[in-house]
This record gives C-alpha cells, sequence and structure tokens, in this order.
C-alpha cells in the first residue's frame, strides 16, 4: 500500500493542492463529515490530514497536520510519509492523473500567446482542464524541487 494516498479534511484546501502539485494523490472535498472521512481513509488506504486535534486521535489513519507555512507543511507530510515526488502529474482541481495531448487536440482552447509560444501539453480527463510548461509551471516545479529535494536538471 502506497502510504502518500491522502485525504484532507476542509481546512486544507491549500495543503490538498499543493500535494498535488507535487503529484500526490490528494483528495479534497469542500463539505465533508468528519465520520466520512475516516471511511475514505479506511475503504480507500488513505490518510486522513486534519488540523483537528479530536479528529486525529480517532484512528490510526489520521495524521495531525501542525501549524507552519504552507512549505513547511507540506515539506512534513512528505518527510513523514517518505513520499516520493512526482511533480505536476495531476489535475491541481480534481486530482485526475494528467493526460499528454496534441497540440492539435486542444488548440481551439489555448489562448492566442500559447498557441505561438508552447507545444507540449496535458490534459484532466475528468475535468477538461489542459496545462502547458508556462511560467506557473516554472514556479510550481521551483516549490517542488526544494519540498522533495530535487536536483535542477
Amino acid at each position: 500500500m502506497d502510504p502518500c494516498r491522502f485525504v484532507a479534511d476542509v481546512h486544507l484546501a491549500k495543503v490538498a493542492k499543493y500535494l498535488r502539485i507535487l503529484g500526490l494523490d490528494t483528495l479534497y472535498y469542500h463539505e465533508i463529515s468528519d465520520d466520512r472521512l475516516v471511511e475514505i481513509a479506511n475503504e480507500h488506504g488513505r490518510i486522513v490530514l486534519t488540523r483537528d486535534k479530536e479528529l486525529a486521535s480517532r484512528s490510526e489513519r489520521v495524521y495531525y497536520v501542525s501549524r507552519g507555512t504552507l512549505f513547511e507543511v507540506v515539506q512534513d507530510i512528505v518527510r513523514r510519509f517518505e513520499c516520493r515526488c512526482a511533480p505536476l502529474t495531476r489535475c491541481l482541481v480534481d486530482n485526475t492523473p494528467l493526460q499528454k495531448v496534441d497540440k492539435e487536440e486542444v488548440m481551439d482552447r489555448l489562448p492566442p500567446k500559447v498557441r505561438v509560444l508552447f507545444n507540449d501539453f496535458w490534459r484532466c480527463p475528468t475535468c477538461g482542464r489542459i496545462y502547458w510548461h508556462g511560467t506557473h509551471y516554472e514556479r510550481m516545479l521551483a516549490f517542488a524541487r526544494q519540498v522533495c529535494e530535487i536536483p535542477a536538471q
């Protein structure tokens, strides 16, 4: 079982997004009960991430996330569970693994500048969101390299 499969409680939306940036399988729901979080963890082999001390005491499948900067919190989770990062391989919106797609397939959905400047694209098969290696990509990759201690290439 992969210990780096998470479900984050409602207070950790940003943490969930940044774990997804690192390529870590992280579910997040805007509204969900504590009982349902624990059920999902047990049924699907996930760890609940929470800042709720009462919830953290209910199961060994729950990890209490301490306070700190976003970087410190994410790095703590990565180190604690010895996660192997695969940066920018998941949809930041719904957690689905991204699929490489030909430029021609998405050309009509791209901003004009992107059509000219970029040739490599990925699409989320669930929500249809399109990704490319623009300036946001470089910032997210820098974050991932720092948290996961990935050497620059």
